[in-house]
């Protein structure tokens, strides 16, 4: 698949890059795995002098001696002797940079916590002796979030307030998801892309392996994911549990359930019976999986708390996969597909929802969005987008068909909020299968 879209990503990446002329630049980028982060960064390097280096669980001195091997084929960098510790590496690969500029990129950086967690250290100390006299691009790249986040922003950490750029590489927006399937189908239904977004959610690896296998329309897509041999059913798993560690069991319960429609934290402890409050923090806030979502206009202390999957791909996967481990077991992939056939309604009619959030923010001028629901979970509004620039609002309700569109109900909703409409401009309409 060709390289699509990071337009901005790439712009700060120049900028950086040009920078580094002159003062070294440490930069950070974090995403999950198959996001496309590797592929933007070796995109953001083409046709300039740089060093692409692979953490991976090896011992310290057989990683050195790799890396070693890779400064002397990509830089022309001769290190005499046998390199046995990263940080003697590190050393030598900075006094570089005092005499040629070039760009320094080590992928999932946070493997060194595994390798040996004093190279964080080791680094700072070697970052702060030569970064006023070095032309370095320096970029460490990861994938497990929690692990990034703990290195770069923790206090406590020894690369704290190093970083002179962060960027979190989010999955591609709608435009750019239509824009893919319109290369590999330009026949392509609003089933198709309904589809397409529902099991990527804009991961461009999940992307690239559907449409490389000529997945290119709903029935294909479903029948590639729930096939014998499909990567895609025990990506949650992979994803997971480097993560999670020892208790990805609770995590997995968890997400389950906020999958299947259970998205109250009462919901959730009554069936794990455990406060889970602990855990759905950590969700949030340590890993970034799940959001707090609370309806619009409500008090920042209103507990009207429902939690979501942020990951289209983790959300189908716990909602399909994992709580038919069995039937993948045995080998009846016949009845995974006819369980996912039979929820697909339904469920795809949730993540419509989701897509023309997604599809408002990016192409409207608006500067809040969001649902609503009352005390009572009456009066439910799938959309409430906000304008408060130019006060105008619009109260929107999404259906996969649009006969089922109710405008004189979605108004009567929209009179229970008056109140805190009065300042807008008010527009309600319906949006379907039909607008995508």
């Amino acid at each position: 698949m060709k390289f699509y879209n990071r337009n901005i990503e790439l712009e700060i990446l120049e900028k950086n890059y040009q920078q580094s002329k002159v003062n070294a630049c440490f930069t950070v980028m974090v995403g999950r795995r198959r996001i496309g982060k590797t592929a933007l960064l070796l995109e953001s390097v083409k046709g300039q002098k740089y060093l692409y280096l692979f953490v991976s669980r090896k011992n310290e001195q057989l990683l050195c001696s790799q890396f070693q091997a890779d400064a002397e084929k990509m830089l022309g960098l001769k290190i005499f002797g046998t390199i046995t510790r990263f940080r003697d590496l590190f050393e030598q690969l900075l006094e570089f940079s005092t005499k040629e500029h070039y760009t320094l990129i080590i992928d999932e950086f946070q493997e060194f916590d595994s390798v040996n967690s004093s190279i964080f250290s080791e680094i700072q100390n070697l970052w702060d002796q030569y970064k006023d006299h070095a032309k370095i691009n320096f970029i460490a790249c990861g994938s497990i979030y929690s692990l990034m986040m703990r290195i770069f922003e923790n206090r406590k950490e020894p690369l704290f307030g190093r970083l002179t750029s962060k960027i979190i590489l989010q999955p591609f927006e709608v435009s750019v998801i239509k824009e893919i399937l319109n290369d590999y189908n330009p026949k392509y239904t609003s089933e198709d892309l309904l589809c397409l977004y529902m099991l990527t959610g804009g991961v461009a690896k999940y992307l690239e392996l559907l449409m490389d296998a000529g997945a290119t329309t709903a029935e294909t897509m479903l029948n590639m994911v729930a096939s014998a041999d499909s990567p895609f059913l025990g990506e949650g798993k992979d994803l997971l549990i480097s993560e999670f560690g020892k208790e990805y069991g609770t995590y997995f319960s968890i997400m389950q359930l906020i999958a299947s429609g259970k998205t109250t934290q009462n919901e959730i402890d009554s069936i794990i019976d455990k406060n889970t409050g602990a855990y759905l923090v950590n969700l949030e806030n340590e890993y970034s999986l799940i959001s707090r979502n609370k309806p619009m206009f409500s008090k920042p202390n209103s507990r009207k708390t429902r939690w979501s999957l942020k990951d289209n791909y983790l959300q189908f996967w716990f909602r399909f996969i994992y709580p038919n481990q069995s039937l993948i077991e045995i080998g009846r992939f016949d009845l995974l597909r006819e369980y996912i056939n039979k929820g697909y309604e339904q469920y795809s009619g949730l993540i419509l929802e989701k897509y023309f959030r997604a599809k408002i923010a990016q192409e409207e001028r608006i500067t809040e969005i969001g649902s609503y629901w009352d005390n009572k979970g009456e009066n439910e509004i799938d959309i409430i987008a906000l304008n408060d620039f130019d006060k105008v609002a619009s109260v929107i309700e999404v259906k996969r068909n649009p006969k089922k569109i109710d405008l004189v109900k979605l108004q009567g909703k929209a009179d229970s909020i008056k109140k805190e409409l009065a300042k807008y401009k008010l527009t309600t309409y319906g949006l379907s299968m039909e607008n995508m």
